[in-house]
């Protein structure tokens, strides 16, 4: 019998698959049945190798050995990980394994997380793909009904391994070069640092700003107001002023416009993360690892994107409350009401009788005595805005 091996970025991803496709022979890391062998990463299984690892000289930081720059790259599995990197390598060597599904993440990590492993552990099989970006049971099933070639995302992968080495070149050399310069640990990091400049250069904006005096001519018209740039000095503000209270106003033309302002558009990972710093002060990190989780439960859409439009199949699948009340998070698509206690789920007749309604956005999340957090959903159904908290 031929197995196609399937692997998850994450246990409780793989867990999640398995139940999907109604798999349940638990092994040694790794689940088997139907025709189907799913295991995991753990995350970054396999990584870039250390300076050290290219040659003796590498080991001790120095002006010297200055710059590092590998002609030929090296990769190394992660210590704490070796045990579940080579069953998944025996699994991948397996004679009764036909091919290979990559169901990490669908995003650039995802890509570069099961490439270096598939790479690693010298694996020649068939290379599919499994692009999803819900764990729904529904998502996950029409996902494997239309595997993709995996050698159709090689541009993906380029973009991430391009990256993780310009991480790699960029965070070598510059640390030990300061560090060797201060005398002292400095980490620099070709995101990091940028960013920390930025931080301090409106920081210290911030500190040396100095009050200016300016002024505004303005005439108070009957229903309408209008303004003057701002002016430093206050002889030319009142020469203007003169020559406004000289003369006469006149209205020479007037447009009359009705505009329609849609709801705003659904979360990306940079939006929520600027939402939820701004209302709870979470960073950017703890903004990420919430959403995750959420995504890992099947209760929000992959959330390490920058898109901010959904799938029509994921709004088909009509997702409801009573899916997904297991750790006091409901994200709604339909007109649904929420009970506070989050296990009751009741239809909302006028909802259900407006047609307009379109699908929820969560503004902010919240922790919780219960689990990571909460949501807050905003329902938009004709002229008005309907928040139910959960």
């Amino acid at each position: 019998m031929a197995f196609r091996l399937v692997i998850a970025e994450k246990p409780s991803m793989a867990q999640t698959i398995a139940a999907a496709l109604g798999i349940k022979g638990k092994q040694d890391g790794y689940i088997e049945g139907g025709g189907y062998l799913i295991s995991w990463c753990v995350g970054h299984l396999v990584q870039l190798a250390e300076a050290a690892a290219y040659g003796e000289q590498y080991k001790k930081w120095s002006f010297d050995s200055l710059p590092i720059l590998p002609e030929e790259w090296q990769y190394a599995v992660d210590p704490d990980k070796g045990k579940q990197f080579k069953t998944i390598k025996e699994l991948m060597h397996r004679a009764d394994v036909s091919e290979v599904v990559n169901a990490c993440d669908a995003g650039r990590e995802g890509e570069l997380i099961f490439r270096f492993v598939y790479e690693v552990a010298g694996c020649k099989k068939p290379m599919r793909r499994l692009w999803i970006s819900s764990m729904e049971d529904g998502a996950i099933k029409a996902g494997f009904a239309s595997l993709k070639d995996g050698r159709d995302y090689g541009a993906l992968f380029a973009s991430a391994l391009c990256r993780a080495k310009a991480d790699w070149l960029i965070g070598i050399n510059a640390t030990r070069l300061f560090s060797c310069l201060y005398g002292k640990t400095l980490n620099v990091g070709r995101v990091q640092t940028p960013t920390l400049k930025m931080l301090t250069d409106r920081d210290a904006a911030i500190s040396h700003f100095q009050k200016e005096k300016y002024y505004h001519v303005r005439l108070d018209l009957s229903g309408a107001d209008a303004a003057s740039e701002r002016i430093s000095d206050k002889a030319e503000a009142d020469a203007l002023k003169g020559a406004c209270e000289a003369g006469k106003a006149v209205c020479v033309s007037l447009t009359r416009e009705k505009k329609t302002a849609a709801p705003p558009k659904l979360f990306d990972l940079t939006s929520l993360q600027r939402e939820t710093n701004r209302i709870f002060g979470y960073t950017a990190k703890q903004t990420l690892d919430l959403a995750q989780s959420l995504y890992e439960k099947r209760l929000l859409t992959y959330p390490r994107t920058d898109s901010s439009f959904l799938f029509r199949f994921i709004i088909d699948l009509r997702l409801s409350c009573d899916r997904s009340c297991g750790n006091g998070f409901v994200i709604c698509l339909y007109p649904y009401t929420v009970h506070a206690s989050a296990k009751k789920v009741k239809k909302n007749r006028s909802f259900q009788r407006n047609r307009r309604l379109s699908v929820v956005r969560p503004v902010r999340f919240e922790r919780m005595a219960f689990g990571v957090g909460a949501v807050l959903c905003e329902v938009f159904a004709s002229q008005r805005l309907l928040k139910r908290r959960i």
